[in-house]
């Protein structure tokens, strides 16, 4: 589902292709600063809390009315908790991105991050991402939908059944993860496309550890530029730069034992896309949470087209309808093959086309 992201950017993109500004996100770097303060506020406390341990003389009266002192009694001293591990501190230069780009070094990765990620989960565990529910199809079959078995079963059968795939799925995606936080990190306006490429991909195959088909990047990497929708990878000789005001889809994979792991991202320096970025993410979102069993792709179309044209963005004073492109899908992924099978529209479709 991660090419709807790019897809729908480039219907945005296209009417966007107008001079594009930004510096680093102010509030962003407020939001860290602010962070930092409340850790160091919170450190401070938990020192005064633990120092805070006078011994207390305590008085009682015998029956004869004298006063006897009792012995001192100690207040418990508090445990100190110990620090959290840091979670990064830098954060993207493009607009509308969370979090850290070095969220890494909780896992006691490098910043640049050099090491394998095999090493920093040598027992496995990979990370899991969100798990979603299901989407419920509009057109249920009698006979199939609702004769499966719950959400748990389900999990249950497929962790029994696929443990080790999963594993390498995980492992995939958290390098892949790993990658796309460190490139946010360095891509900003003045980036030759090809460096930039250069470095993602080169981050890429040392995390992954590239072994010939068994491990490695996914597919050369797209960094498509305002008009052009997807699939652009700049060449040999290639000297075009990433300008102030340009809106990128940048697209990367990375594969082990053929599963490929596909996600892209949207940069923009300018404020004034914020809309379309925000429009286009809660599109996506919007159609993942409507994939499923049984959910007819012309559903998740439909769903995502809804969305995206709820939305309009004004690009140097004029007011333009976010549009999605008809004829750019998603699809499906199989071992070894980026492109398989089924698409999956951004649109709804013609008369007819869900039933």
């Amino acid at each position: 589902m991660s090419d709807f992201s790019s897809s729908a950017l480039a219907a945005l993109a296209t009417a966007a292709s107008a001079p594009e500004a930004a510096a680093p996100a102010p509030a962003a770097k407020a939001t860290a600063t602010a962070a930092t303060a409340v850790a160091d506020a919170a450190a401070a406390g938990e020192d005064e809390e633990g120092d805070d341990d006078e011994d207390e003389d305590e008085e009682a009266a015998d029956g004869g009315g004298n006063v006897a002192k009792k012995g001192k009694k100690k207040k418990k001293r508090s445990k100190k908790k110990k620090a959290a591990a840091p979670s990064g501190t830098k954060v993207a230069h493009s607009r509308c991105l969370t979090g850290y780009t070095d969220y890494y070094v909780k896992y006691g990765q490098t910043d640049p991050p050099t090491k394998l990620v095999s090493e920093l989960f040598p027992n496995g565990g990979f990370p899991t991402g969100e798990i979603c529910p299901h989407g419920k199809t509009k057109y249920p079959d009698p006979y199939s939908c609702y004769a499966r078995e719950t959400e748990e079963e389900k999990r249950a059968t497929e962790r029994l059944l696929h443990d080790e795939l999963y594993e390498r799925v995980r492992h995939a995606c958290e390098v892949h993860r790993q990658v796309r936080h460190h490139a946010q990190s360095f891509i900003k306006p003045g980036i030759k496309l090809t460096d930039m490429c250069e470095q993602l991909e080169e981050t890429n195959r040392r995390l992954v550890k590239e072994n010939g088909l068994s491990a490695g990047i996914g597919f050369p990497t797209g960094c498509s530029i305002n008009h052009v929708a997807a699939h652009y990878t700049p060449n040999c000789g290639d000297n075009t730069v990433l300008q102030y005001g340009d809106v990128m889809k940048v697209d990367f994979g990375t594969q082990i034992d053929g599963r490929i792991i596909d996600c892209a991202w949207t940069v923009a320096f300018d404020p004034q896309f914020d809309p379309l970025l925000e429009a286009v993410k809660e599109a996506t979102n919007v159609g993942i949470k409507t994939a499923g069993i049984d959910v007819q792709l012309c559903e998740v179309g439909d769903a995502i087209e809804e969305v995206m044209e709820s939305h309009e963005v004004e690009i140097n004073g004029k007011m333009f309808p976010i549009k999605c492109c008809r004829n750019l899908c998603g699809h499906s992924i199989g071992p070894y093959q980026i492109h398989a099978g089924k698409s999956v529209p951004i649109v709804k479709g013609g008369p007819g086309a869900c039933k």
